[in-house]
This record gives structure tokens, C-alpha cells and sequence, in this order.
């Protein structure tokens, strides 16, 4: 009961609409009630003997409101010229019943289906926020497919089994509690005549499916693009959180998730429509048999208390008992996907619980790393060990050594991805817990080994994270990666997209544009990690060549296992195991004979 009772909280922001659905629900139940009242005594009346009813018009009151509704009957059936124009009138009546039933009930599923999208789509969105804001040691633990499975799937999962089945049970139990009452006061003996009427709505309903293929296409596409941007958030969650881009994301995320809801509103609203339009065909054709039943009668061939059969049976109790039936089953099935949904919302983020509130400024001073170790989870052991290193600024670092020593491990503790396990980093003589994470990483540019780039055009790409950057800007920051002759070369220049994951560009291409990106808002402190590692040659010396002028008189973190790379570094530190082994300029490092020297003697084999 707590966790529908959060799902249904979402509902508050739709209190307008649910009134409304209430009221129609409630009306349809009571012309639901209303029509078997209305249909016996019209039986009694006309196919029976009248002199027995009431002549005159009984005091109403509950206890005599059956012959008072007789009498009132009886006035207006006898006002007819003959049998035949009174049964046109009572066919009338039923058809106008059981329009103001159908119409109710439409009317009620109009009013519920922007509530049912609306709060899928506000819980996706805030599914999506929770899953943009999360640590990288969520998604350690977790896999993406399956995180994308809650978000569709599960998703899915609660419009259909809960929201869908709490709905029907407003109106459902009004009924069926009316039919019974009634059905005690009423005779079923002839109800196989109601099979009859289940061959009249299939044929004429069937159609409607086909109406709708066009539209589900649209809705499925609309997902199908909704999951593509959660799959970028989370395979470039690391690019994201590195240039606070995440309100840019959801941006884009929340314009898409608005079109699916639309669309698929309007989806609801031609398909909620068949049910009461079957019913609405199927009491006309009641009506025929109806008039055909009354001619037997007529003619004494069949007593008139058979057509009550099909509007008790059929009508009124199969579909709502079977509805009640089955809410249970349906509700505990969309809690379960609930759940799996809940586990993230109510994830705590160590990070943000953690978070300051001071905004980072350009660093003047230092980076200060003090006796750091790290541990990704309490049962592994440590992949720092007692870290402490200065960064002045200004200063070329780089981290050397092989994989797994920790070195992009410790780049990723500067920008906040993780907090340490033990000690402290220092930025300017201040924590790094004691800024706002926004602030923090906005004074970081970041290149990674395998840069990421969104399915969008080079300038959106290069300007990714920052607000309102003019092209000169951007240019500027390109022509400084050595990105720009090239992107010229390219068809609509600037305006290119570069595909999924930019994989329309080479390697080369991407990591200069990647380059570029960090570079554009001119940060404090730029981390290059193994920026040039995956390209040959001939990319590698463009990279090289963007890289020295990137560098020049800025606070850098180089992690790289090439030589050219390092070697002009102002400070070279040599990682092992988690551990510094040795530290110090390249021709320092050298005349130390130790770890560096093999490092350097293998580059040259």
C-alpha cells in the first residue's frame, strides 16, 4: 500500500481531471443502473395485461417508487396511437439510455488518458532526472539494459496493470452492486437469445484495429527515440557530468518524452472509443431482436420475459465482475514493476548528499591530493593507496604507468565522480566537498581515451554543456584543437551531424572535436586520459600537434602511455599498484634507472 500510495500521489498534479473522470464514472454506473429499471417495466407493461397496474398515480415514495414508475410508464405508452408506434417510442428510450450511458463512459475515459500519460511521462521523467544525477558507482552495479528496461518496460508496466485497472474500479463496483440488487427482482430463463448479440459488435468493431496501426507506428518511433536518448545518457553519463550538462539532456530528453505523451493520448482516445461504440451498435441490434421478439409475442409464440436475459447477463455483470476479478492480480503485477522503478527514485546519492555549497572559481594556486586512498567497494581492496600529490597551477602532470595503477581512477576523484575512501583533495585550500558539483566540474575539461560524441551536429557537439556559445567562440576553441580545416572539408561544415556515437568521423576526427569541446569555456584545469592511445599514426601526430598548443600555460593532467606525450610534462609522476613509486621531471626520472626507465625502454622497442 506504500508504494501505490506514492504512485498515486503523482495523480495530485491531475485533480481536475480525475474530478471529472469521477463524475463521469459515477453518471455512467447510474445510467447503467437505470436502463434495467426502465426495460422490465416496459416489458411488464406492453406485453402484459394492464388492467392490473396502478389507474391512477400512486404518492411516491421508495417503498412504492416500482408502481409509481409503472404508472408514469403506462400514461406514456397508452399516449401512443397503437402498439406498434409504442414500441418505436420504447426503442427510443433505451437507445437514448444507453446513449447517455456510452457517452458518460467515453467521456470518462477522455478526461483519465491525459492522466495516465501525463503521470507516465512525469514518472519517466523523474526516473530520467534520478538516473542523470546518479554516481558512476551506480552504474557499476547496475547494468544499462536493464536500467532501460525499468524505464520503458516497467514504465509501461504501471500504465497498464495499475492505472488502467484503478480507474474501472470507480465505476465497475457501482455496477455490478445495482445488477445484483436488480437481478434478484428478474427472470434469466431464456439468456441463450444474448449470444446472438456477440456476432453483431465483432464484425463492425473488428475495423477499428486497422484505424490504428498508423498511430501505434508513430507512438513506437516516438519510443524508440525516447530510449536512444536515455542510451546516450547513460553510455555518456561520464561526458555529462563532466561538462554539468545534465539540464541540456533533460532538455532535450523532456521535448521527446512531451510528443510520445502526446501521441499516445491521442492513441488512447481512438482506441477507448470502440468499447463504447460496440455497445451502443450492439443495443441497436437488442433493439431488432427486440421488435422481432415483441411480434412473436404478439402472436404468442414467446413470453416477453426472455429479452431480459441478454441486458442482465451480458450487458451489465459479465464484463465488470471479470474486471474486479482480475484488479488484484493486475495491481500486485504493476506494484512489482513499481518497485523496480522505486529502487532508483529513492536511490541516495552520496554525492549530492554530500554536496557544498560554494561555487568553484578559477584555480590560482593548486591542486592538493592529501594521503587519498580508494576502494569501488568495501569488500576489494584499495586502487589508491595513500596518495598525496601537488598540482600548481599552471603546471603539466602526468600519470604514468600501466593499466590498472590507478591513474584514471585518480583523475576521475578530482572531478567528484567518486569521494575518496580516506584523505582529501584541495582546491585552492578549500575541499572539494565544500563546492556545489556544478561548479566544481565547470572548472574542468575533460578528454577521454574514447570521446563521446552525441548523434548531432559538430557545432552542438563542441558546444555541448555550455549556454548560448556564438559561433566565433566555437571556432576559435576548434581552430585551437586543429579541428577546424577539417570540419570545413566536411558537407555543411559546422552543421555536420556526425552519427550515432560520431561514428561518421575517424578516430582523430572525434578526439579533436572532443578536444575542442573541453577547451571551449577555457576551464582551470584540462584531464587528458590516454587521449591519443587509440589512434594510429597519422592521428595521433594531429592530436599531438593540438595537444602542445592546448597545454601552453594551463593546469593539465596528462594520463598516457606514449612517450611524445609526456615527456615535456613539468612533473612526471609513475604509478604501480595504486601507488606512487617515483615522481619528477622526464630527465630526473631517467637518471633514477627505475620504474620510468623501463617505461621508456619499452617505447623505444
Amino acid at each position: 500500500m506504500k508504494s501505490i500510495g506514492k504512485l498515486l500521489s503523482l495523480v495530485v498534479n491531475y485533480k481536475r481531471l480525475v474530478g471529472l473522470n469521477i463524475i463521469c464514472n459515477i453518471l455512467t454506473a447510474i445510467f447503467t443502473i437505470m436502463t434495467v429499471p426502465v426495460v422490465i417495466p416496459i416489458f411488464n407493461l406492453f406485453f402484459n395485461d394492464t388492467s392490473e397496474l396502478p389507474q391512477k398515480a400512486p404518492v411516491f415514495s421508495l417503498g412504492n417508487a416500482d408502481d409509481y414508475l409503472q404508472y408514469q410508464l403506462l400514461q406514456w405508452i397508452q399516449s401512443a396511437a397503437d402498439k406498434n408506434d409504442a414500441l418505436v417510442k420504447i426503442c427510443v428510450l433505451l437507445i437514448t439510455l444507453f446513449f447517455a450511458k456510452n457517452l458518460f463512459q467515453y467521456l470518462s475515459l477522455f478526461f483519465i488518458a491525459p492522466v495516465r500519460n501525463g503521470v507516465i511521462r512525469d514518472l519517466r521523467k523523474k526516473l530520467f532526472h534520478k538516473i542523470n544525477y546518479l554516481p558512476l558507482s551506480f552504474f557499476t552495479e547496475e547494468r544499462k539494459g536493464d536500467l532501460i528496461a525499468r524505464m520503458s518496460a516497467d514504465v509501461q508496466e504501471v500504465e497498464w496493470s495499475i492505472l488502467s485497472t484503478v480507474e474501472k474500479l470507480v465505476r465497475d463496483p457501482l455496477i455490478v452492486i445495482g445488477m445484483i440488487a436488480f437481478m434478484l427482482m428478474v427472470s434469466v430463463k431464456l439468456t441463450l437469445f444474448v449470444l446472438i448479440m456477440l456476432l453483431f459488435t465483432g464484425v463492425i468493431i473488428g475495423g477499428i484495429a486497422a484505424q490504428l496501426k498508423k498511430q501505434s507506428i508513430e507512438v513506437q518511433s516516438s519510443l524508440g527515440r525516447i530510449l536512444s536518448f536515455v542510451e546516450e545518457a547513460l553510455s555518456g553519463s561520464k561526458v555529462i557530468k563532466a561538462f554539468t550538462a545534465e539540464p541540456m539532456v533533460e532538455e532535450r530528453f523532456g521535448k521527446e518524452n512531451d510528443t510520445y505523451k502526446n501521441l499516445l493520448t491521442r492513441l488512447f482516445w481512438r482506441k477507448d472509443i470502440a468499447s463504447p461504440l460496440s455497445e451502443v451498435l450492439g443495443i441497436a441490434a437488442v433493439c431488432a431482436l427486440f421488435i422481432y421478439g415483441a411480434h412473436l409475442v404478439f402472436n404468442g409464440e414467446i413470453a416477453s420475459e426472455v429479452f431480459l436475459a441478454y441486458l442482465m447477463a451480458f450487458f451489465y455483470m459479465i464484463a465488470p465482475s471479470k474486471n474486479i476479478s482480475s484488479a488484484y492480480a493486475n495491481v500486485q503485477k504493476g506494484l512489482a514493476a513499481y518497485e523496480r522503478i522505486n529502487h532508483i527514485i529513492e536511490f541516495k546519492n552520496p554525492l549530492i548528499l554530500n554536496e557544498g555549497e560554494k561555487m568553484c572559481k578559477p584555480l590560482e594556486k593548486s591542486l592538493r591530493i592529501e594521503n587519498v586512498s580508494f576502494r569501488y567497494v568495501e569488500q576489494m581492496g584499495d586502487v589508491l593507496k595513500n596518495i598525496s600529490l601537488d598540482i600548481p597551477f599552471g603546471k603539466t602532470i602526468a600519470l604514468v604507468g600501466s593499466s590498472g595503477s590507478g591513474k584514471s581512477t585518480l583523475a576521475d576523484l578530482l572531478l567528484r565522480f567518486y569521494d575518496p575512501s580516506e584523505g582529501r583533495i584541495v582546491y585552492d585550500d578549500t575541499p572539494l566537498t565544500s563546492f556545489s558539483l556544478k561548479s566544481l566540474r565547470s572548472q574542468f575539461g575533460v578528454v577521454t581515451q574514447e570521446p563521446f560524441l552525441f548523434n548531432a551536429s559538430i557545432t552542438e557537439n563542441i558546444a555541448f554543456g555550455s549556454e548560448q556559445v556564438d559561433q566565433e567562440k566555437i571556432q576559435a576553441a576548434a581552430k585551437l584543437a586543429y579541428a577546424h580545416e577539417f570540419i570545413l572539408e566536411l558537407d555543411g561544415g559546422y552543421g555536420y551531424n556526425v552519427g550515432d556515437a560520431g561514428q561518421k568521423l575517424s578516430g582523430g576526427q572525434r578526439q579533436r572535436i572532443a578536444i575542442a569541446r573541453a577547451i571551449l569555456n577555457d576551464p582551470s584545469v584540462l584531464i587528458l586520459d590516454e587521449a591519443t592511445s587509440a589512434l594510429d599514426s597519422e592521428s595521433e601526430l594531429a592530436v599531438q600537434k593540438a595537444m602542445v598548443e592546448v597545454l601552453r600555460n594551463r593546469t593539465a593532467i596528462v594520463i598516457a602511455h606514449r612517450l611524445a606525450t609526456i615527456q615535456h610534462a613539468d612533473h612526471i609522476v609513475v604509478l604501480r599498484d595504486g601507488e606512487i613509486v617515483e615522481q619528477g621531471s622526464h630527465a630526473e626520472l631517467l637518471d633514477q634507472g627505475g620504474e620510468y626507465l623501463k617505461f621508456v625502454e619499452l617505447q623505444r622497442m
